[in-house]
């Protein structure tokens, strides 16, 4: 079957940086998160290097490893196990194998041989080479592979083996010992180089082994299945085209499938296939086991060749490694071809996306202004960029009824970072780039030209802590002083922002936070600084916060007020806070306020439809204009999930208007297509002329008082009358519903400090939504009201690092 047929879009990986591997074969891979950890094989002598790629930035780095580190070997078994890694056995040097076990704690770098317990039955496992190391559980299950009869390494007298063996883990670190399971049924023949795999069904829950292929003499494509709850061995029955015969292939788990790829297989002349003393050559065949139905589908044919490029070539030894729902592939040798008494190979990464990408989270609001947005979501892993779509509560003019001469540029549509990892100009098929005016500072547009075709991913690997944030309550007192501010949409649920974190005595203030939040790939740092959700360990005894704005206020009722999420002004960039579950209001933007170009007045949600803002390589973009459909599909109902990307060139686009509600909702992409859509998110525009929120809020505490202290805001829309901080406390209400929190007003006056006394922090509650916390807000007014509030989070407590 053709490989466009089949759906399927390979990718080459190119513009690698950092020390790339040199080209080699035998080698084994496994990932930890987004890296990729590449151990052994050989060309050139064996290789015993520890390569690490990390498949976010494009960059291969080698870590300073350090302890007991093993020597260079092919052909072993290679696990991993959270984040510490098991090597056994393999091939050490020509005609000597080994059966030593070692242990990489991955979240150091440090290697540790370790001395399983030999079973109480039987000896422990002999040396070998080519066996399956598959780990399920705590619990590794060793198969097979090739022993060398002779005692002299030079005369190499080959035992293809079919022992099988179970190593118990301890939990974290280090090894229990092995035994030697007594199993049912007709145990596999001997065999080396083959591939085995643990599946466990979820609507049955037994967990299962599949041996496939390999070599003992002439190659082999039988499948095996060993029951590990009942340790029974079967052959199960199967449909569909068997693969050929074939060793030194891979297989992988993705959802359901047993993806096999490449290997040795049978050199077919004139329609037949050769006998085991015949030739045999590498293959690029791709297929999949589907191991709910135990069906085989063919995806690239042993006999289908190339001309364009745009497959993995031939090649057997190579490693694959699966990424979340991404296949990697790399290396392997290329059949018989020899230079200077070596092995060529294959010097290429490739990626298959095998499904669509899950739908992001929801749209978080960051901050917004009279005709702007800047939002964000979670970010989804292995993606090429991610489709923003919206629509308003008002009706939007058709594009007929817009009057411009031709296609008016777009005024922002930018985020901070991004680049473009992986070129290829097969990346993101069918989908056209606006062409984008920033006008606002960005290290790197966010938006895609349109005239540049790129795979797209993260620039960096970015570390955030999030937390839900709760809908507020606050006192009528309050409420007195938060009179006229503006207009408010709830949403559904509420929303999730990353958390940062300063130490005010050392001078951090809100527009520092930002620093703790960004971490780039360190070439000799640990696993677990890179991968691992924590946030900066602070010390015991610095005064501790995390620092946001809520972005307006306005009362909702007699005895509420609810407030909206944004992002303090000197912090706007890079460093966000808990958002309530009302995610829309006011921030001051007094430049940028001007007058809609037209009223528009209310719309039935049946007539609501879609527009695209965009195609936007990292997850967050500033949002001031969207696409507006031709005329003649305005009547066509929602973009379908499948549906193509039109050409944005051909597209008018459309202002946002102040005071307006806007729906948002977001939908990622890779290589198989644009995936679900997100939920739905709720914000509004602001009404011009309220104050933007206080910055640069710091913390210092005292015997018997902490002083709070703030910058004025820096965009004030006029003069500012009057200050108010508030301090969440204990409360009845709490007790019914522990996500609304209950402020107190604690100072009201023009000064930009205050004091808290004990005496109000012992009422204080202690916010649990993230770290233990006491939460404390601050806002401006001006003629026009009170704007956004900074809310600042004083972590309580031991902070230590959370290790994953």
């Amino acid at each position: 079957m053709a490989a466009a047929a089949a759906g399927l879009n390979w990718r080459r990986v190119s513009s690698f940086t950092g020390p790339v591997p040199r080209s080699r074969h035998g080698h084994r891979a496994v990932a930890i998160r987004e890296l990729v950890i590449i151990f052994g094989g050989g060309n050139e002598g064996i290789a015993d290097e520890l390569h690490v790629y990390n498949t976010v930035t494009n960059q291969w780095f080698l870590p300073a490893v350090r302890g007991d580190i093993p020597p260079g070997c092919a052909a072993h078994g290679f696990v991993c196990d959270g984040t510490r890694i098991l090597v056994f056995g393999g091939m050490v040097e020509y005609g000597r194998y080994s059966n030593d076990l070692y242990e990489l704690q991955a979240s150091r770098w440090l290697w540790k041989k370790v001395k399983p317990q030999a079973p109480s039955t039987g000896s422990p496992p002999c040396p070998r080479l080519g066996h399956s190391f598959s780990l399920y559980g705590n619990k590794c299950y060793l198969f097979g592979g090739l022993a060398n009869e002779s005692e002299d390494s030079n005369n190499n007298v080959p035992r293809y083996l079919n022992d099988f063996y179970e190593l118990e883990l301890q939990h974290g670190s280090g090894v229990v010992g092995w035994s030697i399971p007594v199993t049912k049924g007709v145990l596999p023949s001997p065999r080396e180089s083959h591939t085995a795999i643990v599946y466990c069904r979820k609507d049955i829950g037994s967990p299962k082994m599949y041996i496939f292929g390999g070599m003992c003499g002439c190659r082999l494509n039988d499948l095996w299945e060993l029951d590990i709850q009942t340790m029974t061995w079967s052959r199960p029955e199967t449909k569909g085209t068997v693969p050929l015969p074939r060793s030194l292939h891979t297989a992988n788990v993705i959802g359901n499938k047993m993806y096999i790829f490449g290997g040795w297989v049978p050199q077919s002349t004139g329609g037949e296939i050769s006998t085991h003393d015949g030739e045999w050559k590498c293959t690029g065949s791709f297929c999949y086991l589907n191991l709910d139905t135990t069906e085989w589908i063919g995806l690239i044919s042993d006999c289908q060749e190339d001309k364009s490029n745009s497959l993995p070539g031939p090649r057997a030894g190579h490693c694959a490694v699966a990424v979340g729902t991404r296949l990697y592939i790399w290396s392997g040798r290329d059949g018989y071809r020899k230079a200077w008494n070596n092995q060529v190979c294959c010097k290429d990464l490739w990626y298959l996306d095998t499904e669509k990408p899950p739908a992001p989270s929801q749209v978080q609001l960051i901050r917004a202004t009279t005709n702007s947005f800047q939002v964000k979501w979670d970010e989804v892993p292995t993606v090429e960029g991610y489709l923003l779509q919206l629509h308003a509560d008002s009706p939007v003019p058709s594009a007929a009824g817009i009057h411009a001469a031709g296609v008016p540029e777009t005024s922002v549509l930018s985020s901070q970072g991004g680049s473009s990892l992986h070129q290829s100009p097969q990346s993101l098929p069918n989908i056209l780039y606006p062409e984008v005016k920033v006008d606002h500072p960005s290290p790197t547009n966010n938006v895609i030209p349109n005239n540049v075709q790129v795979s797209l991913s993260s620039n960096s690997l970015k570390v955030e802590e999030k937390v839900a944030a709760p809908e507020n309550k606050i006192t009528q007192e309050m409420m007195k002083k938060h009179a006229d501010a503006t207009g408010f949409k709830e949403s559904n649920a509420p929303s999730l922002l990353p958390v940062c974190t300063s130490s005010p005595q050392t001078s951090a203030n809100v527009g520092e936070l930002h620093d703790l939040d960004k971490r780039t790939v360190n070439p000799e740092a640990s696993v677990s600084s890179i991968v691992s959700s924590t946030q900066s360990m602070v010390t015991q005894q610095a005064v501790k916060t995390e620092s946001s704005s809520t972005n307006g206020a306005v009362v909702k009722d007699e005895t509420s007020l609810t407030t909206f999420n944004s992002k303090s002004e000197a912090a706007e960039n890079d460093c966000t806070m808990p958002s309530t579950r009302v995610n829309t209001g006011q921030t001051n933007d007094s430049h940028s306020s001007k007058p809609p170009q037209r009223q528009m007045a209310p719309v039935k949600t049946r007539d609501r439809q879609w527009y695209d803002v965009g195609i936007f390589k990292n997850n967050s973009a500033v949002v001031s204009q969207f696409y507006l459909l031709p005329e003649e599909t305005m009547t066509v109902s929602n973009k379908m999930e499948s549906a193509n990307v039109p050409d944005y060139r051909l597209l008018k686009k459309q202002d946002l208007f102040p005071g307006t509600v806007y729906r948002f909702r977001v939908a990622a992409i890779n290589g198989c297509g644009v995936g679900p859509f997100s939920k739905i998110s709720e914000f509004k525009t602001c009404i011009p002329g309220f104050p933007g929120a206080p910055s640069t809020v710091k913390i210092t505490k005292s015997v018997d008082c902490i002083h709070l202290s703030w910058e004025p805001p820096a965009s004030p829309s006029g003069n500012i009358l009057e200050y108010s901080a508030y301090l969440a406390i204990r409360s009845t209400q709490l007790q019914e519903n522990p996500s609304q929190l209950v402020f107190m007003r604690i100072y009201c006056g023009l000064k930009t400090s205050c004091v808290v006394t004990a005496a109000q922090l012992s009422n204080a509650h202690v916010d649990y939504t993230s770290r233990p916390a006491i939460v404390f807000r601050i806002s401006a007014k001006n003629e026009r009201g009170y704007g956004p509030a900074t809310q600042v989070r004083w972590l309580q407590g031991k902070i230590s690092v959370r290790h994953s």
